[in-house]
């Protein structure tokens, strides 16, 4: 019972201590590259979309020349995407292209032959299946933000996210306008 003395019991805690700080390091890190990971998930997908703009845009500007103005909020819309850096401000201009993207399509139905178009109908099928891949992702993402707050948030391994610096993450929210309702009309 020699090894039971004070300094070997002290020196028994610390290193207890220190492996399960190492240990809730470890998580909190790899919890941080899966957001990351996520995130870049998101990002591929918008990006994709916004590939697809352009080719989308040209496309109806081939039978819809005199709509200028809903060309130039899809251009805009498309730059505030892929200059955005942060989630908050990808969301918000990710809804900016939602709605300029409505309004190109709602062109779309004023021209038969443009609906009729193979290749509009090929960058709509892309882009239906791209927003499907953007939602997937965003999911994802956000799966992966709740797991590392939660981590960060609880205790005991709050005291070791805070010692190291971990911050919460912002999700990917949904915005007003895409929580709101969409009226179905049959004609």
């Amino acid at each position: 019972m020699e090894f039971l003395t004070f300094p070997n019991i002290l020196i028994g805690v610390l290193l207890i201590i220190g492996v399960w700080v190492l240990l809730t390091y470890n998580s909190l890190v790899s919890l941080r590259n899966r957001v990351k990971e996520a995130w870049s998930q998101i990002d591929v997908q918008l990006k994709r979309r916004s590939s697809l703009i352009p080719n989308l845009v040209e496309t109806v500007k081939g039978y819809a020349k005199h709509e200028k103005e809903v060309f130039e909020k899809v251009t805009q819309a498309r730059s505030a995407l892929m200059g955005a850096s942060d989630p908050g401000h990808k969301a918000a201009a990710n809804d900016m292209l939602t709605g300029a993207l409505k309004s190109l399509f709602a062109v779309a139905e004023a021209y038969p032959d443009l609906k009729a178009s193979e290749n509009f109908k090929g960058l709509q099928d892309e882009l239906s299946d791209t927003e499907t891949k953007v939602a997937a992702s965003r999911q994802f993402y956000n799966s992966n933000v709740l797991d590392l707050n939660n981590t960060i948030q609880t205790f005991p391994s709050v005291i070791v996210a805070n010692m190291f610096g971990f911050k919460e993450e912002e999700f990917f929210k949904a915005t007003e306008e895409e929580k709101k309702d969409i009226a179905v009309k049959f004609d």
